[in-house]
């Protein structure tokens, strides 16, 4: 038997190790870390090794330094890994022998590289060294159950291969005679599927396409509505600015027929006023005349006539002025009803505007409800 032991030394200012080992035919497991810091640096290791009978190692760290010594050793056969990480994971090989025969030797330590070295101590090296426990600890078990995922693999590998094996022991023969009605029951079973799965895909085409017609007439139901009430907006608008406009029209006339009433009142206070005027000019009137006392003349006669003369000048003037006063208040009759028939008829189109606006905002509504 052979024995045979890998040894791994890490310098830095941290350091991780970690070591394996094990041995064909066995199943006896152990782990194990450790770690270590020095003032000014800090060396963390672990190893895990599968091994038959037992396995040893040894760690030397240095204060002054972060140098680690890892030994381990067994005999027989087999293979060891080691890992480092400090800025970096490192190295993974197979183990070569180091030690005689006669099994490991002790190590000499030099006592002078122990003393303590006068260095500032980091105030944030207990949270640092925490950290990297809590580090160390979460890799640890992490590793662990990557180890029993690997054993809950060779366990399932070693059923599997052991089904395998009974079913080629059985023969080809006997498995497809077994397995033909299986199968052709399973192809049974899926035709079936396939034939419900078809006839229910016939339907429901059938039922996307009543969909989609109805979705097409509620799409051209809904445009058609939207183009009706863009247009009753329209005419809404338009009505709107007739209305509008006809109120302004009716506003002008109003303010039209109350100044004609005005103008006609003041006309016919002033015609009145004239025709007193005239009356008492008229009456007030008197006629000098200057009569040759030689002469005979018939006083009468020529007083009768001047005074008819006059009278039919009053009778003139005041049948030309009633006449005037008739025609112009006649006049302003006619354009006053006129005006109040335009005054009407703007009424009652304001009054049909408004109900023909009401209607469409009903329609308006009605179409929004829907």
């Amino acid at each position: 038997m052979s024995r045979q032991s890998t040894v791994r030394i890490q310098r830095g200012r941290s350091g991780f190790s970690a070591a394996s080992a094990a041995v064909p035919g066995t199943c006896r497991t152990s782990f194990s870390s450790c770690s270590v810091t020095r003032l000014g640096g800090c060396g963390a290791g672990s190893g895990f090794a599968r091994v038959g009978g037992g396995f040893g190692s040894k760690s030397l760290y240095n204060v002054g330094g972060c140098k680690k010594i890892s030994v381990a050793g067994r005999g027989g056969s087999f293979y060891g890994a080691g890992s480092a990480y400090g800025g970096g994971f490192a190295n993974l090989g197979y183990g070569y022998p180091a030690f005689p025969a006669g099994g490991i030797h002790e190590v000499s330590v030099n006592q002078s590289l122990l003393k303590p070295l006068n260095l500032e101590i980091d105030p944030n090296i207990q949270r640092i060294r925490k950290e990297e426990k809590e580090q160390i600890k979460t890799l640890n078990n992490k590793f662990a159950s990557f180890i029993d995922k690997v054993r809950f693999l060779e366990q399932q590998n070693k059923v599997l291969e052991t089904k395998w094996s009974l079913l080629q022991e059985q023969g080809m023969k006997t498995v497809r005679n077994n397995l033909e009605p299986l199968f052709e029951t399973y192809i049974n079973n899926l035709r079936v599927q396939l034939n419900s799965l078809l006839s229910d895909k016939g339907r429901l085409e059938g039922e996307l396409l009543n969909t989609q017609y109805l979705v097409e007439d509620f799409k051209k139901k809904y445009e058609d509505e939207i183009n009706r009430r863009t247009i009753a907006e329209n005419e809404f608008v338009t009505l709107k600015k007739d209305v509008d406009g006809s109120y302004m029209n009716k506003v002008e006339l109003q303010a039209k027929a109350d100044a004609l009433t005005e103008e006609i009142n003041f006309l016919r206070t002033l015609y009145e006023a004239e025709l007193s005027q005239m009356q008492t000019q008229i009456s007030d009137t008197s006629v000098v005349l200057t009569m040759d006392n030689n002469r005979n003349l018939d006083l009468d006669s020529i007083i009768s006539e001047v005074k008819a003369q006059y009278e039919d000048i009053a009778n003139r003037s005041r049948a030309e002025a009633e006449s005037w006063y008739q025609t112009k208040y006649e006049e302003l009759q006619a354009t006053a009803g006129r005006h109040g028939d335009d005054l009407r008829n703007t009424k009652q189109e304001i009054s049909e505007l408004n109900r023909h606006v009401q209607r469409l905002r009903s329609e308006i509504d009605s179409v929004k409800k829907q």
